[in-house]
Parts: C-alpha cells; sequence; structure tokens
C-alpha cells in the first residue's frame, strides 16, 4: 500500500518527544503531543483556586514539557509559527484521537512495563494498519509487543531517532519479530527523504549500532585518561575537529547530553551484553560514580566535566573537573607537538597517519584509542549489524563523526590498525584476518566513482 504520513501522534513529551513533535512540525507535518495528567496541583494552580479536573492542570506536563523545548537552544523548530502544527492533549482525556493518525511513536520513560501498559491503551484506539513504533535507545523490541494483536505487531518497531531529533542525522529502525518488511522499507525511505535523516536499519541488540559502539568510545576514554594521566582539556583537545569530530569532542558532548544519559545505557550494555569481550570497559569508573552521586549531571545541573561560574571581577569563567581531586580548577591549555604537524593538513583523512605516528602522549592516546575501537567493532560484526558501513554510517550521523571507525583504520592502513589492536592486547575479528589473507587491502574501494564495501560473507567487495 502507499502510505503518506499527513498526521502522527507522539506519546510522551520530554526532551526526546517534544524534540521530534517539533522535527514533524518542521516538515509539515500535523502532530498530536500526549503526555501524562498530573496527580497533584502545582503552587500557582492551587493559587488560582484550580482543581486536577481543570483542563489546563490535565495538560500542564505536556504543555510545560513543550514550552520548555520551544525556548531551548538550539531551537527544536525551523520557525515558531510552525508550532501551530503541534496540538497537545493527555493520555485520559485525548487518547481516542490517535486513531485519526498516520503514526503513532511512543516517547515514555525506558522502562518495558510502563511502554507495555501505553500499548496495550494505545491498541484499543489505534486504527488497524497505522504505524507504531518506539523511540526506545535499548529496551529489547521483541519484548514490547508482546500479547498484541497481529496487526500490531505487523506495524510496529524501533525507531530511534538521537537527541536533539532536529539536528542529529542518525535515524535506526530496529524491526521486531513480526515487523513487516514493507513497514521497513517505507520508515527507511522516509527517514532519508522527509526527516533528512541518515537511515540504518539496526538488529534488535542492546543500545543498537550508534549507542553501542558510540558509549563504548566514551567509556574506553573514561579508562584511558587515569591510565594516560591525561586531563579533561587534553582528551577533549585530541577528540574534537582535529580528527573530524564536534567542537564538544568528548567531555563536552557529555555535559551537553547529560551523564545520567549516557550511565543509563553504559549501565545497560553492561547488564545485557554479558557475553561482549570488552564487558568490563562498560563498568563505571570511580570518578563517574562520585560525578552520579554529587548529581554533577552536565549541562542540566549547571556542572559536569565543565562549569561556568562568576570569578572575583564578575565576569564569566569556565572550570574544569580534575579527574584526580574531584575539585574544580581553571582551565589548562592543552597542547601537543603531533597536532601541529597537522596544521597544514586539510582533509582530516590525511591527518589519521600522522596523529597515529606521533612521538608525544598524543600519538599514544590516538594509537591506544584506535586499536581498542578497530578491535571492538570488528567482534561486533554479525552481532549487531552484517554490513560494516552501516556502522560508519551510525557513527556520523548519531555522533557527528566525519569518518566511521571502518574508515579510520583505512586510512591508517589495514596492517597498521592490527599493530595498534596487537599493543592493546586484542585482537581483530576472524573476518579481518581471512580478508587481509585474501589479498584484500582496505575495507572500502573505489571503482570508476562508486565507492565499495568489503562484502564479509562473500569475502569480497561489494
Amino acid at each position: 500500500m502507499k502510505r503518506h504520513i499527513n498526521k502522527v501522534a507522539v506519546i510522551g513529551s520530554g526532551i526526546m518527544g517534544s524534540g521530534i513533535a517539533c522535527h514533524f512540525a518542521n516538515i509539515g507535518v500535523e502532530v498530536l503531543l500526549l503526555d501524562i495528567v498530573p496527580r497533584e496541583l502545582n503552587e500557582k494552580e492551587k493559587a488560582k483556586g484550580l482543581s486536577l479536573a481543570d483542563k489546563v492542570v490535565r495538560n500542564r506536563l505536556v504543555n510545560d514539557a513543550l514550552t520548555g523545548a520551544l525556548k531551548s537552544k538550539p531551537s527544536p523548530i525551523y520557525h515558531q509559527n510552525f508550532a501551530k502544527r503541534i496540538t497537545t492533549g493527555n493520555l485520559e482525556d485525548d487518547i481516542a484521537k490517535v486513531g485519526g493518525v498516520d503514526w503513532i511513536i511512543e516517547v515514555v520513560v525506558e522502562r518495558l512495563d510502563i511502554k507495555k501498559q501505553v500499548f496495550e491503551n494505545l491498541e484499543k484506539h489505534r486504527t488497524p494498519g497505522t504505524l507504531i513504533t518506539s523511540n526506545t535507545s535499548g529496551i529489547p523490541i521483541q519484548f514490547m509487543s508482546e500479547g498484541r494483536s497481529e496487526d500490531f505487531q505487523k506495524h510496529f518497531c524501533g525507531t530511534h531517532f538521537f537527541n536533539p531529533a532536529r539536528y542529529l542525522k542518525l535515524f535506526e529502525i530496529i524491526p521486531g519479530p513480526k515487523t513487516s518488511q514493507d513497514v521497513l522499507d517505507f520508515l527507511n525511505g522516509y527517514g532519508e527523504q522527509f526527516l533528512g535523516k541518515t537511515s540504518v536499519v539496526a538488529k534488535d541488540t542492546p543500545a543498537f549500532i550508534g549507542n553501542r559502539i558510540g558509549i563504548f568510545s566514551i567509556q574506553s576514554l573514561f579508562h584511558a585518561v587515569k591510565e594516560l594521566e591525561m586531563t579533561v582539556e587534553e582528551v577533549d583537545k585530541l577528540t574534537g575537529p582535529v580528527i573530524g569530530r564536534p567542537k564538544s569532542a568528548t567531555f563536552r558532548t557529555v555535559d551537553v547530553v547529560g551523564l545520567d544519559t549516557l550511565v543509563h545505557v553504559a549501565n545497560g550494555i553492561h547488564q545485557n551484553c554479558t557475553e561482549d569481550e570488552r564487558h568490563e570497559l562498560f563498568q563505571l569508573p570511580d570518578f563517574i560514580n562520585t560525578m552520579m552521586e554529587n548529581k554533577w549531571l552536565g549541562s542540566k545541573t549547571k556542572q559536569g566535566f565543565y562549569k561556568k561560574v562568576k570569578n572575583d571581577q564578575g565576569k564569566s569563567e569556565i572550570l574544569t573537573l580534575d579527574l584526580d581531586t574531584m575539585d574544580y580548577r581553571s582551565k589548562k591549555s592543552a597542547k601537543f607537538a603531533t597536532l601541529e604537524l597537522t596544521k597544514t593538513v586539510d582533509k582530516v583523512v590525511d591527518r589519521f597517519a600522522i596523529l597515529c605516528n606521533g612521538k608525544d602522549k598524543a600519538g599514544t592516546f590516538y594509537r591506544k584509542s584506535f586499536g581498542q575501537l578497530f578491535a571492538y567493532v570488528s567482534h561486533r560484526i554479525p552481532e549487531i549489524t552484517d554490513e560494516l558501513y552501516k556502522i560508519d554510517d551510525a557513527m556520523k550521523a548519531g555522533f557527528g563523526w566525519e569518518h566511521g571507525p571502518f574508515q579510520i583504520w583505512d586510512a591508517v592502513g589495514l596492517e597498521k590498525g592490527l599493530e595498534f589492536i596487537e599493543a592493546e592486547g586484542q585482537k581483530a575479528a576472524d573476518w579481518v584476518h581471512e580478508m587481509k589473507a585474501a589479498g584484500a587491502t582496505s575495507f572500502y574501494s573505489v571503482k570508476e566513482g562508486a565507492t565499495y564495501c568489503y562484502d564479509i560473507p562473500k569475502k569480497e567487495a561489494a
């Protein structure tokens, strides 16, 4: 059947839900944004003599969330007038309205029991044939649709947007056990054509593709920072624009996203991926546990790895967390001789070999971090995906990397990458050694202007 998305319902108006609602409004789609009804009055409502039966109270949570989202920076919406395309309501008074939408997107709290309750209620009002998806960041899709009708399960899957929904390009699509191929094909095309995303179909594994690799990369840096006696500033200097990643690099990115969000995903991987060969790496280092206890979660709590304060002269100053003392101090400059060698190298892809040959701490850092990353991504095939390019696409679209792990490996050279892996006491997956034995020297190749990727099952570029 030919589908058209004229109206969507977004269930859950938190940061993610409101962001998704705004992005659909951006592309001209009408949105019904629903959330739960408050269970008690706030002080302002009491002062006005309102009751829990008043509509303004019943829609308070959803309206406050949307208002907050529209005021946030960077803005989730192209133009404030587009917010008129969003209608708010609550899950008691307005749930029947989902019967008139083309796509229902669930974005409630990350608890399977609550999600299943929501789906049970939605099915009572959903029109058969309507798309219904979950924006979970890691709960297995297969468990969510248990007990639902055949039509529900056929039209159900995961659709994982990354935050902020307007700006990050990754759109992971995760099939359930009975998801129709037509549904997957439609969502894949819709994500690319209308939402402006890089659509990646992922397997139903913990944290899917983007977060599984992204959280590994961040966790490995969390552990390496102490081992290499580095500062927060030094790591951010080495993991930012110089290697084609956002200015926020590593620690500043965690501050923006929220340390609690990262910890939630890391804990989920640690609990659910017990067979992962790097399972221990997903354990949180002591300084992360201390930050969580102190509620130093980043921008949302006004302090994380960085903290903005007023100095004695009344001017704003950014302080940095010292991971040894756990006290904030003035920022220190981070300089490395190896980085100086790349200043005249415009293309990021041409810098990797130079950086990895560095004789200083920066060179050691790059060889260590890339060696661990290369080994890890090689072992995720076929666990999280059968195609290596999907891992690269996910990291570029979801984490803002200019080059994915396998592209970076190509840049430093297959043989060099294997040396980095072995130096870390790790092993590459067997298929990499088989690829090398067959005479292949890279994961990607260009023929007559077209890029080809090594096909692991066929053992050839495809």
